[in-house]
Protein backbone atom coordinates (compact mmCIF):
# COMPACT_ATOMS: atom_id res chain seq x y z
CA UNK A 1 0.00 0.00 0.00
CA UNK A 2 1.54 2.84 -0.99
CA UNK A 3 2.74 5.60 2.17
CA UNK A 4 -0.10 8.42 0.71
CA UNK A 5 -2.87 6.10 0.92
CA UNK A 6 -1.78 4.67 4.53
CA UNK A 7 -1.52 8.25 5.53
CA UNK A 8 -5.22 8.93 4.40
CA UNK A 9 -6.40 5.75 5.79
CA UNK A 10 -5.10 6.48 8.75
CA UNK A 11 -6.63 10.49 8.95
CA UNK A 12 -9.92 9.01 8.16
CA UNK A 13 -10.00 6.51 10.79
CA UNK A 14 -9.14 8.96 13.39
CA UNK A 15 -12.00 11.42 12.26
CA UNK A 16 -14.14 8.63 12.31
CA UNK A 17 -13.86 7.65 16.40
CA UNK A 18 -13.53 11.71 17.01
CA UNK A 19 -16.99 12.11 15.80
CA UNK A 20 -18.16 8.93 17.24
CA UNK A 21 -16.75 10.21 20.56
CA UNK A 22 -17.67 13.83 20.33
CA UNK A 23 -20.32 14.12 17.92
CA UNK A 24 -20.68 16.30 14.42
CA UNK A 25 -22.70 19.98 14.42
CA UNK A 26 -25.97 17.92 14.24
CA UNK A 27 -25.91 16.61 17.61
CA UNK A 28 -23.81 19.39 19.12
CA UNK A 29 -27.23 21.18 20.25
CA UNK A 30 -28.86 17.71 21.75
CA UNK A 31 -25.63 17.48 23.69
CA UNK A 32 -25.57 21.03 25.01
CA UNK A 33 -29.35 20.54 26.07
CA UNK A 34 -27.87 17.22 27.94
CA UNK A 35 -25.08 18.34 29.15
CA UNK A 36 -26.98 21.70 30.83
CA UNK A 37 -29.06 19.41 32.52
CA UNK A 38 -27.01 17.21 34.16
CA UNK A 39 -24.38 19.91 34.66
CA UNK A 40 -26.96 21.90 37.19
CA UNK A 41 -28.46 18.97 38.65
CA UNK A 42 -24.47 17.78 39.55
CA UNK A 43 -23.95 20.99 41.91
CA UNK A 44 -26.25 19.75 44.45
CA UNK A 45 -25.83 16.22 43.78
CA UNK A 46 -21.63 17.06 44.20
CA UNK A 47 -22.29 19.19 47.61
CA UNK A 48 -24.17 15.89 48.89
CA UNK A 49 -20.98 13.34 48.02
CA UNK A 50 -19.10 15.46 49.91
CA UNK A 51 -21.60 15.62 52.68
CA UNK A 52 -21.80 11.67 52.55
CA UNK A 53 -18.32 11.28 52.95
CA UNK A 54 -17.16 13.43 55.79
CA UNK A 55 -15.43 15.74 53.51
CA UNK A 56 -15.98 19.33 52.42
CA UNK A 57 -18.69 19.49 50.30
CA UNK A 58 -16.91 21.41 47.96
CA UNK A 59 -14.37 18.34 47.33
CA UNK A 60 -17.60 16.39 46.05
CA UNK A 61 -17.96 19.51 43.34
CA UNK A 62 -14.70 19.28 42.60
CA UNK A 63 -14.87 15.73 42.11
CA UNK A 64 -17.68 15.66 39.95
CA UNK A 65 -16.65 18.91 38.08
CA UNK A 66 -12.99 17.14 37.26
CA UNK A 67 -14.41 13.43 36.97
CA UNK A 68 -16.87 14.14 34.16
CA UNK A 69 -14.29 16.29 32.38
CA UNK A 70 -11.45 13.31 32.56
CA UNK A 71 -14.02 10.32 32.31
CA UNK A 72 -15.26 12.18 28.59
CA UNK A 73 -11.96 12.55 27.64
CA UNK A 74 -10.72 9.07 28.30
CA UNK A 75 -12.96 6.53 28.67
CA UNK A 76 -14.12 3.69 26.26
CA UNK A 77 -17.51 3.97 26.91
CA UNK A 78 -18.71 7.70 25.39
CA UNK A 79 -21.55 8.13 27.32
CA UNK A 80 -19.87 7.15 30.55
CA UNK A 81 -20.05 9.87 33.32
CA UNK A 82 -17.55 9.70 35.94
CA UNK A 83 -18.57 11.15 39.26
CA UNK A 84 -18.02 10.30 43.38
CA UNK A 85 -20.62 7.49 43.63
CA UNK A 86 -22.71 6.85 47.03
CA UNK A 87 -20.30 3.63 47.32
CA UNK A 88 -17.50 5.32 47.10
CA UNK A 89 -18.23 8.47 48.54
CA UNK A 90 -18.62 6.08 51.90
CA UNK A 91 -15.90 4.50 51.79
CA UNK A 92 -13.92 7.64 51.78
CA UNK A 93 -16.11 8.32 55.07
CA UNK A 94 -14.36 5.70 56.68
CA UNK A 95 -11.24 6.52 55.70
CA UNK A 96 -11.66 9.73 56.70
CA UNK A 97 -13.09 8.41 60.31
CA UNK A 98 -10.24 5.90 60.64
CA UNK A 99 -6.92 8.60 60.30
CA UNK A 100 -6.43 10.02 64.01
CA UNK A 101 -6.95 13.99 62.36
CA UNK A 102 -8.93 12.84 59.31
CA UNK A 103 -8.25 13.23 55.61
CA UNK A 104 -6.30 16.49 55.34
CA UNK A 105 -6.06 18.29 51.51
CA UNK A 106 -3.02 16.46 51.08
CA UNK A 107 -4.31 12.96 51.77
CA UNK A 108 -7.78 13.34 49.82
CA UNK A 109 -5.06 14.13 46.91
CA UNK A 110 -2.83 11.29 47.88
CA UNK A 111 -6.06 8.69 48.31
CA UNK A 112 -7.74 9.79 44.37
CA UNK A 113 -3.87 9.22 42.61
CA UNK A 114 -3.58 6.04 44.36
CA UNK A 115 -6.83 5.17 42.90
CA UNK A 116 -5.84 6.24 39.86
CA UNK A 117 -3.18 4.87 39.54
CA UNK A 118 -5.06 1.38 40.13
CA UNK A 119 -7.45 1.57 37.88
CA UNK A 120 -5.02 3.22 35.09
CA UNK A 121 -2.38 -0.04 35.83
CA UNK A 122 -5.44 -2.00 35.49
CA UNK A 123 -6.62 -0.79 32.53
CA UNK A 124 -2.83 -0.63 30.83
CA UNK A 125 -2.63 -4.21 31.58
CA UNK A 126 -6.19 -5.03 29.78
CA UNK A 127 -7.34 -6.46 33.10
CA UNK A 128 -11.04 -5.63 32.35
CA UNK A 129 -12.06 -8.92 32.77
CA UNK A 130 -11.03 -9.05 36.45
CA UNK A 131 -14.53 -7.67 37.61
CA UNK A 132 -16.42 -11.00 36.39
CA UNK A 133 -14.48 -12.86 39.06
CA UNK A 134 -16.58 -10.36 42.08
CA UNK A 135 -19.22 -12.44 42.99
CA UNK A 136 -22.42 -11.03 42.65
CA UNK A 137 -23.32 -11.80 46.41
CA UNK A 138 -20.93 -9.46 47.17
CA UNK A 139 -21.45 -7.01 44.80
CA UNK A 140 -25.46 -6.78 46.26
CA UNK A 141 -24.51 -7.33 50.33
CA UNK A 142 -21.95 -4.56 49.65
CA UNK A 143 -24.08 -2.29 47.32
CA UNK A 144 -27.41 -2.77 50.04
CA UNK A 145 -25.37 -2.04 52.76
CA UNK A 146 -23.67 0.62 51.79
CA UNK A 147 -27.31 2.00 50.93
CA UNK A 148 -28.46 1.64 54.70
CA UNK A 149 -24.98 3.49 55.86
CA UNK A 150 -26.11 6.47 53.42
CA UNK A 151 -29.27 7.08 55.40
CA UNK A 152 -27.72 6.60 58.55
CA UNK A 153 -24.95 8.78 57.97
CA UNK A 154 -27.14 11.72 56.93
CA UNK A 155 -29.18 11.00 60.67
CA UNK A 156 -27.08 13.81 62.11
CA UNK A 157 -27.66 16.31 59.83
CA UNK A 158 -31.05 15.70 59.02
CA UNK A 159 -32.37 15.81 62.57
CA UNK A 160 -29.35 19.01 63.58
CA UNK A 161 -27.77 16.61 66.73
CA UNK A 162 -24.73 14.83 66.78
CA UNK A 163 -25.23 11.09 67.55
CA UNK A 164 -22.88 9.22 69.83
CA UNK A 165 -21.74 5.86 68.85
CA UNK A 166 -18.35 3.89 67.23
CA UNK A 167 -20.44 3.55 64.04
CA UNK A 168 -23.44 4.87 62.17
CA UNK A 169 -25.78 1.73 63.45
CA UNK A 170 -25.15 2.25 67.16
CA UNK A 171 -25.31 6.18 66.24
CA UNK A 172 -28.78 5.90 64.74
CA UNK A 173 -29.50 3.83 67.67
CA UNK A 174 -28.59 6.96 69.92
CA UNK A 175 -30.26 9.24 67.66
CA UNK A 176 -33.63 7.03 68.17
CA UNK A 177 -33.41 7.18 72.01
CA UNK A 178 -33.31 11.40 72.07
CA UNK A 179 -35.17 11.82 69.44
CA UNK A 180 -36.87 14.81 72.02
CA UNK A 181 -33.23 16.68 71.40
CA UNK A 182 -34.00 16.62 67.49
CA UNK A 183 -34.11 20.08 66.22
CA UNK A 184 -37.39 20.52 64.94
CA UNK A 185 -35.88 23.32 62.28
CA UNK A 186 -33.38 20.79 60.47
CA UNK A 187 -36.11 18.28 60.79
CA UNK A 188 -38.86 19.81 58.79
CA UNK A 189 -35.87 21.05 56.22
CA UNK A 190 -34.72 17.79 55.59
CA UNK A 191 -38.37 15.80 55.56
CA UNK A 192 -39.81 18.78 53.30
CA UNK A 193 -36.87 18.57 50.87
CA UNK A 194 -37.74 14.81 50.44
CA UNK A 195 -41.42 15.72 49.89
CA UNK A 196 -40.13 18.30 47.09
CA UNK A 197 -38.44 15.40 45.15
CA UNK A 198 -41.13 13.37 44.92
CA UNK A 199 -43.39 15.82 43.89
CA UNK A 200 -41.54 17.94 41.71
CA UNK A 201 -39.66 15.18 39.80
CA UNK A 202 -43.25 13.97 38.40
CA UNK A 203 -43.41 17.72 36.49
CA UNK A 204 -41.70 18.39 33.32
CA UNK A 205 -38.77 19.75 35.65
CA UNK A 206 -37.74 16.09 35.63
CA UNK A 207 -34.34 15.63 37.06
CA UNK A 208 -33.62 19.03 37.78
CA UNK A 209 -36.56 18.35 40.30
CA UNK A 210 -33.35 17.77 43.16
CA UNK A 211 -31.89 21.20 41.93
CA UNK A 212 -35.21 23.25 42.53
CA UNK A 213 -35.77 20.65 45.98
CA UNK A 214 -32.65 21.85 47.51
CA UNK A 215 -32.95 25.15 46.59
CA UNK A 216 -36.36 25.83 47.88
CA UNK A 217 -35.26 23.11 51.20
CA UNK A 218 -32.35 26.10 51.68
CA UNK A 219 -34.80 28.60 51.33
CA UNK A 220 -37.22 27.43 53.78
CA UNK A 221 -34.51 26.95 56.54
CA UNK A 222 -33.36 31.16 55.98
CA UNK A 223 -37.30 31.91 56.01
CA UNK A 224 -37.67 29.26 59.53
CA UNK A 225 -34.03 32.00 60.94
CA UNK A 226 -36.74 34.55 61.14
CA UNK A 227 -38.98 32.65 63.27
CA UNK A 228 -38.27 34.15 67.16
CA UNK A 229 -36.97 31.58 69.03
CA UNK A 230 -36.04 29.20 66.32
CA UNK A 231 -32.35 28.11 66.36
CA UNK A 232 -30.88 28.80 62.82
CA UNK A 233 -29.92 25.57 60.73
CA UNK A 234 -26.66 24.88 59.56
CA UNK A 235 -25.51 25.75 55.85
CA UNK A 236 -22.73 24.80 54.11
CA UNK A 237 -20.86 28.63 54.31
CA UNK A 238 -20.82 27.31 58.55
CA UNK A 239 -18.20 24.84 57.29
CA UNK A 240 -16.35 26.44 54.82
CA UNK A 241 -16.36 29.68 52.88
CA UNK A 242 -16.88 28.94 49.06
CA UNK A 243 -15.02 31.05 46.76
CA UNK A 244 -16.10 32.14 42.90
CA UNK A 245 -13.09 30.03 41.69
CA UNK A 246 -12.20 26.77 39.67
CA UNK A 247 -10.02 24.40 42.59
CA UNK A 248 -6.08 24.78 42.44
CA UNK A 249 -3.99 22.20 42.11
CA UNK A 250 -3.76 20.09 45.39
CA UNK A 251 0.11 18.01 45.48
CA UNK A 252 -0.22 14.42 47.42
CA UNK A 253 1.58 13.66 50.43
CA UNK A 254 3.77 10.48 49.80
CA UNK A 255 4.03 10.35 53.48
CA UNK A 256 0.48 8.57 53.39
CA UNK A 257 1.24 6.11 50.80
CA UNK A 258 1.60 3.06 52.63
CA UNK A 259 -1.70 3.86 54.95
CA UNK A 260 -4.03 4.57 52.47
CA UNK A 261 -2.66 2.19 49.59
CA UNK A 262 -5.51 -0.66 50.93
CA UNK A 263 -8.45 2.27 50.78
CA UNK A 264 -7.09 2.82 47.42
CA UNK A 265 -7.25 -0.96 46.64
CA UNK A 266 -11.07 -1.10 47.54
CA UNK A 267 -12.01 2.10 45.70
CA UNK A 268 -10.44 1.20 43.27
CA UNK A 269 -12.56 -1.98 43.21
CA UNK A 270 -15.92 -0.24 43.94
CA UNK A 271 -15.33 2.03 41.40
CA UNK A 272 -14.92 -0.39 38.62
CA UNK A 273 -17.34 -2.80 39.36
CA UNK A 274 -19.46 0.31 39.22
CA UNK A 275 -18.23 1.23 36.32
CA UNK A 276 -18.53 -2.04 34.28
CA UNK A 277 -22.17 -2.23 34.62
CA UNK A 278 -21.71 0.76 32.56
CA UNK A 279 -19.21 -0.36 30.13
CA UNK A 280 -21.39 -3.98 29.47
CA UNK A 281 -24.75 -2.50 29.37
CA UNK A 282 -24.50 1.07 27.59
CA UNK A 283 -23.60 0.74 23.80
CA UNK A 284 -21.74 3.55 22.30
CA UNK A 285 -22.90 5.54 19.16
CA UNK A 286 -21.55 3.09 16.77
CA UNK A 287 -23.72 0.41 18.41
CA UNK A 288 -20.59 -1.73 20.07
CA UNK A 289 -19.99 -1.99 23.70
CA UNK A 290 -16.79 -0.19 24.88
CA UNK A 291 -13.55 -2.32 26.27
CA UNK A 292 -14.06 -2.46 30.07
CA UNK A 293 -9.93 -1.97 29.75
CA UNK A 294 -10.34 0.83 28.32
CA UNK A 295 -12.98 2.44 30.96
CA UNK A 296 -10.48 1.02 33.45
CA UNK A 297 -7.73 3.31 32.18
CA UNK A 298 -10.51 6.53 31.49
CA UNK A 299 -11.63 6.14 35.27
CA UNK A 300 -8.07 6.30 36.25
CA UNK A 301 -7.17 9.19 34.24
CA UNK A 302 -10.27 11.09 36.15
CA UNK A 303 -9.39 10.10 39.37
CA UNK A 304 -5.70 11.33 38.55
CA UNK A 305 -7.49 14.77 37.55
CA UNK A 306 -9.85 14.45 40.70
CA UNK A 307 -6.97 14.14 42.67
CA UNK A 308 -4.49 16.69 41.91
CA UNK A 309 -7.35 19.27 41.84
CA UNK A 310 -8.96 19.12 45.78
CA UNK A 311 -11.55 16.42 44.69
CA UNK A 312 -12.20 12.92 46.07
CA UNK A 313 -12.13 9.30 44.27
CA UNK A 314 -14.56 9.14 41.26
CA UNK A 315 -15.87 6.15 39.27
CA UNK A 316 -18.81 5.55 36.49
CA UNK A 317 -21.63 6.86 38.01
CA UNK A 318 -24.88 4.14 36.52
CA UNK A 319 -27.19 7.03 37.56
CA UNK A 320 -25.31 10.27 35.96
CA UNK A 321 -24.99 8.26 32.92
CA UNK A 322 -28.49 7.20 32.70
CA UNK A 323 -29.57 10.78 33.51
CA UNK A 324 -27.57 12.56 30.22
CA UNK A 325 -28.21 9.70 27.72
CA UNK A 326 -32.21 10.35 28.93
CA UNK A 327 -31.51 13.93 28.46
CA UNK A 328 -30.91 13.81 25.10
CA UNK A 329 -27.13 13.33 24.45
CA UNK A 330 -25.26 11.88 21.52
CA UNK A 331 -21.61 12.02 21.94
CA UNK A 332 -18.92 12.53 25.03
CA UNK A 333 -19.89 16.60 24.40
CA UNK A 334 -22.73 16.43 26.99
CA UNK A 335 -20.57 15.69 29.55
CA UNK A 336 -17.86 18.41 28.31
CA UNK A 337 -20.45 20.54 27.96
CA UNK A 338 -21.78 19.20 31.97
CA UNK A 339 -18.29 20.03 33.15
CA UNK A 340 -18.37 23.48 31.97
CA UNK A 341 -21.68 23.89 33.15
CA UNK A 342 -20.45 23.46 36.83
CA UNK A 343 -17.20 25.21 36.39
CA UNK A 344 -19.41 28.56 35.12
CA UNK A 345 -21.98 28.16 38.26
CA UNK A 346 -18.81 27.91 40.33
CA UNK A 347 -17.72 31.17 38.96
CA UNK A 348 -20.64 32.93 38.39
CA UNK A 349 -22.71 31.61 41.87
CA UNK A 350 -19.76 29.88 44.51
CA UNK A 351 -20.49 32.13 47.10
CA UNK A 352 -24.66 31.29 46.75
CA UNK A 353 -23.47 27.73 47.41
CA UNK A 354 -22.69 28.34 51.08
CA UNK A 355 -26.50 29.08 51.97
CA UNK A 356 -27.20 25.62 50.90
CA UNK A 357 -29.00 24.16 54.37
CA UNK A 358 -27.28 20.61 55.25
CA UNK A 359 -30.48 19.22 56.32
CA UNK A 360 -31.59 19.95 52.84
CA UNK A 361 -28.68 18.51 51.14
CA UNK A 362 -29.34 15.17 54.09
CA UNK A 363 -32.80 14.90 53.10
CA UNK A 364 -31.29 14.36 49.61
CA UNK A 365 -29.06 11.88 50.37
CA UNK A 366 -31.86 9.65 52.18
CA UNK A 367 -33.68 9.86 49.75
CA UNK A 368 -30.81 8.08 47.36
CA UNK A 369 -29.96 5.38 49.83
CA UNK A 370 -34.04 4.28 50.14
CA UNK A 371 -33.34 3.92 46.65
CA UNK A 372 -30.50 2.18 46.05
CA UNK A 373 -31.73 -0.45 48.05
CA UNK A 374 -32.86 -3.39 46.37
CA UNK A 375 -34.49 -5.73 48.20
CA UNK A 376 -35.52 -7.54 45.25
CA UNK A 377 -31.87 -8.19 44.69
CA UNK A 378 -31.35 -9.28 47.85
CA UNK A 379 -33.99 -12.33 47.40
CA UNK A 380 -32.38 -13.41 44.81
CA UNK A 381 -29.53 -14.13 45.68
CA UNK A 382 -30.54 -14.87 49.06
CA UNK A 383 -32.68 -18.19 47.29
CA UNK A 384 -29.66 -18.98 44.87
CA UNK A 385 -28.48 -20.90 47.74
CA UNK A 386 -26.43 -21.38 50.85
CA UNK A 387 -22.82 -20.54 49.96
CA UNK A 388 -24.77 -17.01 48.23
CA UNK A 389 -26.77 -16.49 51.63
CA UNK A 390 -23.84 -16.65 53.74
CA UNK A 391 -21.62 -14.14 51.05
CA UNK A 392 -24.20 -11.79 50.88
CA UNK A 393 -24.86 -11.60 54.62
CA UNK A 394 -21.20 -11.36 56.13
CA UNK A 395 -20.71 -8.45 53.54
CA UNK A 396 -23.61 -6.68 54.50
CA UNK A 397 -23.06 -6.81 58.28
CA UNK A 398 -19.21 -6.25 57.87
CA UNK A 399 -20.00 -3.47 56.01
CA UNK A 400 -22.76 -1.87 58.47
CA UNK A 401 -19.74 -2.35 61.66
CA UNK A 402 -16.61 -1.91 59.98
CA UNK A 403 -14.84 0.30 58.11
CA UNK A 404 -15.67 -0.13 54.24
CA UNK A 405 -12.58 -0.02 53.00
CA UNK A 406 -11.99 -3.42 54.59
CA UNK A 407 -15.75 -4.61 54.94
CA UNK A 408 -15.60 -5.21 50.32
CA UNK A 409 -12.10 -7.13 50.59
CA UNK A 410 -13.35 -9.14 53.28
CA UNK A 411 -16.50 -9.99 51.36
CA UNK A 412 -14.52 -10.74 48.25
CA UNK A 413 -12.21 -12.63 50.68
CA UNK A 414 -14.88 -14.85 51.70
CA UNK A 415 -16.47 -15.65 48.64
CA UNK A 416 -13.47 -16.90 47.37
CA UNK A 417 -12.59 -18.69 50.52
CA UNK A 418 -16.35 -20.19 50.41
CA UNK A 419 -16.15 -21.20 46.48
CA UNK A 420 -13.29 -22.76 47.42
CA UNK A 421 -14.68 -25.26 50.12
CA UNK A 422 -17.63 -25.79 47.84
CA UNK A 423 -15.38 -26.83 44.95
CA UNK A 424 -13.53 -28.85 47.12
CA UNK A 425 -16.47 -30.71 48.25
CA UNK A 426 -17.82 -31.26 44.78
CA UNK A 427 -15.16 -33.83 43.65
CA UNK A 428 -17.17 -37.14 43.18
CA UNK A 429 -15.45 -40.27 41.80
CA UNK A 430 -17.36 -42.65 39.65
CA UNK A 431 -16.53 -46.26 38.48
CA UNK A 432 -16.86 -47.13 34.40
CA UNK A 433 -17.66 -50.43 33.95
CA UNK A 434 -17.65 -52.26 30.25
CA UNK A 435 -19.15 -55.35 29.80
CA UNK A 436 -21.26 -57.21 26.74
CA UNK A 437 -24.53 -55.07 26.58
CA UNK A 438 -22.95 -52.21 25.19
CA UNK A 439 -19.51 -50.47 23.47
CA UNK A 440 -20.43 -47.60 26.60
CA UNK A 441 -19.58 -48.10 30.16
CA UNK A 442 -21.65 -47.62 33.24
CA UNK A 443 -21.20 -45.72 35.74
CA UNK A 444 -21.58 -46.56 38.99
CA UNK A 445 -20.20 -46.18 42.37
CA UNK A 446 -16.34 -47.35 43.04
CA UNK A 447 -15.94 -50.43 45.90
CA UNK A 448 -14.83 -49.74 49.12
CA UNK A 449 -11.77 -51.87 48.89
CA UNK A 450 -10.41 -52.86 45.83
CA UNK A 451 -11.75 -56.27 44.25
CA UNK A 452 -9.04 -59.10 43.45
CA UNK A 453 -8.25 -59.52 39.88
CA UNK A 454 -10.16 -56.62 38.39
CA UNK A 455 -9.62 -53.66 36.41
CA UNK A 456 -11.24 -50.64 38.42
CA UNK A 457 -11.52 -47.55 35.89
CA UNK A 458 -11.79 -44.35 37.88
CA UNK A 459 -13.56 -41.06 36.44
CA UNK A 460 -12.92 -38.25 38.98
CA UNK A 461 -15.52 -35.36 38.43
CA UNK A 462 -14.63 -31.73 39.58
CA UNK A 463 -11.56 -29.28 39.92
CA UNK A 464 -8.76 -31.17 41.02
CA UNK A 465 -7.01 -28.42 43.04
CA UNK A 466 -4.67 -28.29 45.95
CA UNK A 467 -7.93 -28.01 48.48
CA UNK A 468 -9.65 -30.88 46.67
CA UNK A 469 -7.01 -34.06 46.90
CA UNK A 470 -7.54 -35.12 50.09
CA UNK A 471 -11.69 -35.45 49.15
CA UNK A 472 -10.80 -37.47 46.12
CA UNK A 473 -8.18 -39.51 47.90
CA UNK A 474 -10.91 -40.34 50.81
CA UNK A 475 -13.20 -41.35 47.64
CA UNK A 476 -10.38 -43.94 46.04
CA UNK A 477 -11.06 -47.65 46.93
CA UNK A 478 -8.99 -48.85 49.91
CA UNK A 479 -6.15 -51.25 48.80
CA UNK A 480 -6.14 -54.60 50.93
CA UNK A 481 -2.54 -56.37 51.76
CA UNK A 482 -3.00 -58.39 48.55
CA UNK A 483 -4.28 -57.03 45.43
CA UNK A 484 -2.41 -59.44 42.61
CA UNK A 485 -4.26 -59.05 39.34
CA UNK A 486 -5.68 -55.58 40.16
CA UNK A 487 -5.27 -52.75 37.76
CA UNK A 488 -6.71 -49.14 38.84
CA UNK A 489 -7.01 -46.67 35.66
CA UNK A 490 -7.39 -43.46 36.30
CA UNK A 491 -9.08 -40.66 33.26
CA UNK A 492 -8.02 -37.75 34.01
CA UNK A 493 -9.12 -36.10 30.15
CA UNK A 494 -10.28 -32.80 30.78
CA UNK A 495 -7.70 -31.82 33.57
CA UNK A 496 -5.69 -29.27 31.88
CA UNK A 497 -3.11 -28.64 34.94
CA UNK A 498 -2.66 -30.56 38.78
CA UNK A 499 -1.35 -29.57 41.66
CA UNK A 500 1.96 -30.92 44.10
CA UNK A 501 -1.22 -32.15 46.35
CA UNK A 502 -2.97 -34.31 43.66
CA UNK A 503 0.65 -35.21 42.59
CA UNK A 504 1.57 -36.85 46.43
CA UNK A 505 -2.38 -38.66 46.43
CA UNK A 506 -1.39 -40.12 43.04
CA UNK A 507 2.02 -41.36 44.21
CA UNK A 508 1.38 -42.52 47.37
CA UNK A 509 -1.82 -44.18 45.66
CA UNK A 510 -0.05 -45.75 43.27
CA UNK A 511 2.95 -46.90 45.85
CA UNK A 512 0.62 -48.83 48.45
CA UNK A 513 -1.14 -50.32 45.17
CA UNK A 514 2.56 -52.14 44.26
CA UNK A 515 2.98 -53.03 47.68
CA UNK A 516 -0.44 -54.87 47.64
CA UNK A 517 1.00 -56.10 43.37
CA UNK A 518 -1.61 -54.36 41.92
CA UNK A 519 -0.63 -51.53 39.15
CA UNK A 520 -2.10 -47.59 38.37
CA UNK A 521 -2.30 -46.52 35.19
CA UNK A 522 -2.97 -42.96 34.26
CA UNK A 523 -5.72 -42.48 30.73
CA UNK A 524 -6.30 -39.08 29.01
CA UNK A 525 -3.81 -36.86 30.46
CA UNK A 526 -3.12 -33.56 28.86
CA UNK A 527 0.62 -32.44 27.69
CA UNK A 528 0.18 -29.85 30.21
CA UNK A 529 -0.30 -32.59 32.68
CA UNK A 530 2.22 -34.58 31.54
CA UNK A 531 4.36 -31.79 31.47
CA UNK A 532 4.15 -31.54 35.24
CA UNK A 533 4.20 -35.18 35.76
CA UNK A 534 8.05 -35.22 34.37
CA UNK A 535 9.72 -31.59 35.66
CA UNK A 536 7.94 -33.19 39.23
CA UNK A 537 9.82 -36.74 38.72
CA UNK A 538 5.99 -38.20 39.05
CA UNK A 539 6.39 -39.54 35.50
CA UNK A 540 9.13 -41.74 36.63
CA UNK A 541 7.80 -42.81 40.24
CA UNK A 542 4.78 -43.84 38.29
CA UNK A 543 6.09 -45.21 35.48
CA UNK A 544 6.54 -43.30 32.13
CA UNK A 545 4.60 -46.19 30.23
CA UNK A 546 1.70 -46.23 32.93
CA UNK A 547 0.86 -42.70 31.55
CA UNK A 548 -1.36 -42.41 27.95
CA UNK A 549 -1.65 -39.06 26.67
CA UNK A 550 -5.05 -38.05 26.06
CA UNK A 551 -5.90 -38.25 21.88
CA UNK A 552 -8.25 -36.64 19.51
CA UNK A 553 -10.11 -39.59 19.30
CA UNK A 554 -12.25 -39.64 23.08
CA UNK A 555 -11.49 -43.24 24.41
CA UNK A 556 -8.67 -44.33 22.87
CA UNK A 557 -6.17 -43.58 25.78
CA UNK A 558 -8.33 -45.07 27.75
CA UNK A 559 -8.03 -48.29 25.29
CA UNK A 560 -4.53 -48.58 25.36
CA UNK A 561 -4.55 -48.07 29.09
CA UNK A 562 -6.98 -51.18 28.74
CA UNK A 563 -4.35 -53.36 26.61
CA UNK A 564 -1.62 -52.51 29.08
CA UNK A 565 -3.40 -53.72 31.54
CA UNK A 566 -3.62 -56.77 29.76
CA UNK A 567 -0.45 -57.23 28.81
CA UNK A 568 0.96 -56.86 32.51
CA UNK A 569 -1.45 -59.38 33.57
CA UNK A 570 -0.29 -61.71 30.96
CA UNK A 571 3.49 -60.99 32.24
CA UNK A 572 2.57 -61.96 35.21
CA UNK A 573 0.88 -65.17 34.46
Amino acid sequence: MPDKLRVVLSMRRGAARYLTRFGTRKTFGRDVRAGIVLGVESVPDGLAAGLLAGLNPLHGVNAYLMGTLGGALATGSVFMTVQATGAMAVVVSDVDASLPGGLTAAGLSTLGVLTGVAMLVLGILRLGSLVRFIPTAVLVGFINAVAVNIVLGQVDNATGREAEGANRVLRAVDAVLHVLSWSLPAVTVAVVTIALVLTLERTRLGPLAMVAAVVLGSGLAALLVLVPGVHPVAVIADLVDVPRALPGVSVPDLSMVLELILPACSLTLVGLVQGAAISGSIPNPDGRYADASADFRGQGVANLASGLFQGMPVGGSMSATALVRAAGAASAMANITAAAVMAATILLLGPMIGFVAMPALAGLLILIGVRTFKPRDVLLVWRTGPVQATVLTVTFVLTLLIPLQYAALTGVGVAVLLHVIRQSNRVVVRRWVFDDSSVLPREVDPPRVLPAGETVILMPYGSLFFAAAPVLEAQLPAVPGDATGTAVILRLRGTEEIGSTFLRVVEGYAARLQTAGAVLYISGVSDSVVSQLRATGALSRVGEGHVFPARDRVGEALSEARLAVDRWRAGQG
